[in-house]
């Protein structure tokens, strides 16, 4: 079986990588640049180096870059020096915009035949042209954003979702390996952005979910309904689920920073969703909400803590204590 390709899940449209390929491609070493060490890039940079890989990294903010040093990264004054030499180049940046900007601030130093690994959340109209500068610049363009937040990132257990050649994916699994638990192949055009397309998909539940327990909570809060009677009445039954508990525990037990996934992101990647509805027909009333809920949480002060803060943009002036 030619790597990359796995097993097919039947009628889905996609296909997974087995871990016996995982193993059989853990000696494989490479030179790996990765452009943009936040929450996520950081933990997917150390799990590059722990797997042997050499890893350039660049942060637009050096001191996020700088604390990789320690683990062995080679740290990057500018794109262009980060991307000598790579055989692959990882980008987790906020957005197609800043991700395409930051390729263009590389493209002098670029590798022709190098593989482009974009894993960034971004609008399917933005992976196109991302798709252009890869084939203008010789490089094999795979969309690949991955699902998870930074405990699986730190943990190595993200799931990435990738579309791209089959030709080049002898030198991006291994990439795909050290950072994630799977590899879900979507299709072999990274251009039709089909990787991009499920992702969305994906983050309109995660943000879904996310709003319908913080404002379960707040519900709870002013109606002096005690939780626990709340996941008591729903345990064990369709009603009940994990990730609500753990995001319910996040607000309850004030753990809200660091975050797993920060309500400025999650806010752009909510309007990423409603935008990608729109221009495709469908209404999403939910996703809209959700993407005002996260920007009123961040203007509230809380954009930098963990999503489910929007909790707190229930309240104009706080949460009411506890009766």
């Amino acid at each position: 079986m030619a790597a990359g390709a796995g097993r097919s899940s039947g009628g889905t449209g996609v296909s997974t990588t087995t871990a016996r390929q995982k193993a059989d491609r853990m000696t494989d070493t490479l030179t790996v640049s990765v452009l943009g060490t936040g929450i996520m890039g950081a933990a997917m940079a150390r799990n590059l180096l722990r797997a042997g890989h050499t890893v350039r990294v660049w942060n637009r903010t050096r001191a996020k870059a700088d604390a990789l040093a320690p683990d062995g990264a080679h740290v990057a004054v500018t794109p262009a020096e980060a991307v000598e030499s790579a055989d692959v180049v990882l980008t987790m940046l906020y957005d197609g915009p800043v991700t395409l900007e930051t390729m263009r601030a590389a493209a002098p130093a670029l590798p022709r035949g190098a593989v482009w690994a974009q894993c960034t959340t971004s609008g399917i109209e933005d992976v196109a042209g991302m798709a252009a500068f890869a084939r203008d610049h010789g490089l094999r363009f795979y969309d690949s954003p991955v699902l998870g937040t930074r405990k699986p990132a730190e943990d190595g257990q993200l799931t990435v979702l990738a579309a791209g050649p089959a030709a080049g994916r002898d030198a991006v699994t291994p990439v795909f390996d050290a950072v994630g638990a799977r590899t879900v192949w979507t299709g072999e055009d990274g251009a039709e952005a089909s990787a991009t397309r499920l992702k969305l998909v994906a983050n309109s539940w995660v943000l879904a979910a996310t709003a319908a327990a913080g404002e379960t909570l707040a519900l709870a809060r002013v109606l002096d309904v005690r939780p626990d009677d709340f996941f008591g009445l729903i345990a064990g039954g369709p009603l009940d689920m994990g990730y609500l508990h753990a995001k319910a525990q996040l607000i309850l037990e004030e753990r809200l920073s660091p975050a797993q996934f920060a309500v400025t992101t999650a806010a752009k990647d909510a309007g990423l969703i409603v935008r990608a509805g729109e221009r495709h027909g469908a209404h999403l009333d939910v996703a809209a909400a959700s993407a005002r809920r996260l920007e009123r949480a961040a203007a509230q002060g809380h954009g930098d803590e963990d999503m489910a803060a929007a909790y707190h943009a229930s309240f104009d002036d706080g949460p009411p204590s506890a009766t």
